[in-house]
C-alpha cells in the first residue's frame, strides 16, 4: 500500500510539475502556433490542468487563490478608469510637454511624471494610459521617440517601487509579509528617487546628442478638456484612498471602497467605466496563483531553497546582495510575479526576514528593465508605440542593463545603509 501511495504521490508531484513547465512556456513568450493562447488563457489552462488531473482538489484551488491582490487591484484599477475619464492623463501629458520646453528638460519631468503616476497607481496602467498621450505629444513636439518611450516604461518600473500599491509583485508581498504601508514606502521610495535619478543620467548620457537641440516647438494640440467634476471627485478619493492606507487600513477593501465610492458619486455609466478594467491581468493573475500553488505542493521550490541555502550566505548583508542578484534573474527566467509567489516562501528562514522582502521588492521590480521582455510595462509601450517608432531588442538592452545593474547596486547599498 506504501509503495502504491508513493507512486501516485510521485505520479502527482511529476504531473504539478509538468503543468507549471508547460504554462510557463506559454506565459512567457509570445503565442505558440499549435497553441495560439495568450497569457490569461494560458494560465487558466494550467489552473483547470492541476485540477483535472488531480494535482489539486477543486477546494485547494479556491483557496490557493490570493483574493486581497485582486481585490486591491480591481479598486486601484477602477479609480484609474475615473482618472482616464476626467482627462486626467491628457492633462498631465499636455502639461509636461508645455512645461518642458527642452528636450533634456522633457526627459526629465517625463520620468518624475511616470514614476510618480506609477507609485500612485499601478504601473502597468499608467504605460497603458499615458504610452499613445506621450507619442503624440512627442510627435507633436518634433522629436524623437526612442529616448522617451525607454523613459516612461522604465520609470514606471522603477516608480512602481515606492508604495505597495506600485505593481502586482509588491501587492502580493504586502499580503505575505505582513509589512504597513507606511513602513514599505519609507525604505523604498528613497530607493525608487535614486533610481529615477540613476535612469535619467543614463537616458540623458546616452542621447547627449539627440538631447542637444534647443527649445521644442509645441503645435496646437487636441487634448480634450479635463472634466473637472470628475477629476476632482477622482483625486479627492484617491487622496483619501493613501490615507487609508498610511492609517494602516485594509490595502485591498480601501482601494475597492474608493472604487466604489468613485461609482456612487460620479454620475457616469458604470458600464463605460468597467470596460476600462483591465479584466484580463486580474484572470491571469487568479489562475497563476492556482498553477503556482500546485507547484508549491510538489516541495521542489523547498528542495531548490535548500539547495542554493549555501549561496545566500549566514549574515543578513551577505543574504541582502545575494538574494538581490538571485531575485533578479529569477525574475527574468520565470517573470517577476511567479518567482514572487515560489520564493516568497523562503523568506522566513533568513536572517532577517523583512529586510529580505524589501530586497526581494527591488530586485524584481529593478529587474524589469533589463530587457524589453522584462516586464509587461515595457511591452504595453513597445508595442503601443509600434506603428510610430520600432524599438528592438538591443535598442532597449544596451541602456536597460546598465540602469537595472546600477539601480540594483544603489538600491542594496541604501536599504542596508538603513539598517
Amino acid at each position: 500500500m506504501r509503495a502504491v501511495a508513493a507512486l501516485r504521490m510521485n505520479t502527482r508531484e511529476l504531473l504539478a510539475i509538468g503543468i507549471f513547465a508547460i504554462t510557463y512556456l506559454l506565459i512567457s513568450g509570445r503565442r505558440l502556433k499549435i497553441l495560439p493562447l495568450y497569457r490569461p488563457a494560458a494560465a487558466l489552462l494550467g489552473a483547470v490542468l492541476m485540477v483535472a488531473t488531480g494535482v489539486m482538489k477543486p477546494e485547494q484551488a479556491y483557496a490557493a487563490v490570493d483574493y486581497n491582490t485582486l481585490v486591491l487591484l480591481l479598486g486601484m484599477m477602477i479609480i484609474c478608469a475615473y482618472l482616464s475619464l476626467g482627462g486626467f492623463f491628457d492633462w498631465a501629458a499636455d502639461w509636461v510637454l508645455r512645461a518642458a520646453r527642452t528636450p533634456r528638460r522633457l526627459l526629465l519631468y517625463l520620468i518624475l511624471t511616470s514614476g510618480v503616476l506609477s507609485a500612485l497607481l499601478v504601473n502597468d496602467t499608467i504605460c497603458l494610459m499615458l504610452t499613445p498621450l506621450v507619442v503624440t505629444v512627442i510627435v507633436r513636439g518634433r522629436l524623437p521617440l526612442l529616448p522617451y518611450l525607454l523613459a516612461l516604461a522604465m520609470s514606471a518600473n522603477i516608480g512602481s517601487l515606492a508604495t505597495l500599491v506600485g505593481n502586482p509583485q509588491n501587492m502580493i508581498i504586502g499580503h505575505l509579509s505582513g509589512l504597513s504601508f507606511v513602513d514599505f514606502t519609507l525604505s523604498l521610495a528613497p530607493v525608487a528617487a535614486a533610481g529615477l535619478a540613476i535612469q535619467y543620467g543614463v537616458l540623458h548620457f546616452g542621447f547627449r546628442r539627440t538631447l542637444s537641440s534647443g527649445v521644442i516647438e509645441v503645435t496646437p494640440g487636441t487634448a480634450r478638456r479635463p472634466d473637472t467634476r470628475l477629476l476632482a471627485l477622482s483625486l479627492g478619493t484617491l487622496g483619501l484612498v493613501f490615507i487609508g492606507f498610511v492609517a494602516g487600513l485594509n490595502l485591498a477593501w480601501t482601494a475597492l471602497s474608493g472604487g466604489v465610492l468613485l461609482m456612487v458619486l460620479a454620475r457616469r455609466d458604470t458600464h463605460e467605466v468597467l470596460k476600462l478594467v483591465d479584466w484580463h491581468l486580474l484572470v491571469f493573475f487568479a489562475a497563476l496563483f492556482v498553477v503556482v500553488e500546485g507547484l508549491n505542493g510538489t516541495g521542489l521550490p523547498d528542495q531548490m531553497y535548500e539547495g542554493c541555502r549555501g549561496v545566500f550566505g549566514t549574515t543578513a548583508t551577505a543574504q541582502a546582495w545575494n538574494l538581490a542578484w538571485f531575485s533578479a534573474a529569477g525574475s527574468n527566467v520565470f517573470s517577476n510575479v511567479p518567482f514572487v509567489l515560489v520564493a516568497g516562501k523562503w523568506i522566513s528562514r533568513f536572517a532577517d526576514p523583512e529586510l529580505m522582502w524589501k530586497v526581494m521588492a527591488l530586485a524584481t521590480t529593478f529587474a524589469g528593465n533589463l530587457t524589453i521582455l522584462g516586464s509587461v510595462a515595457n511591452i504595453i509601450v513597445v508595442e503601443q508605440a509600434r506603428g510610430h517608432c520600432e524599438v528592438g531588442f538591443w535598442d532597449y538592452a544596451k541602456f536597460g542593463i546598465p540602469v537595472t545593474l546600477l539601480t540594483t547596486v544603489a538600491g542594496v547599498a541604501l536599504l542596508l545603509a538603513q539598517q
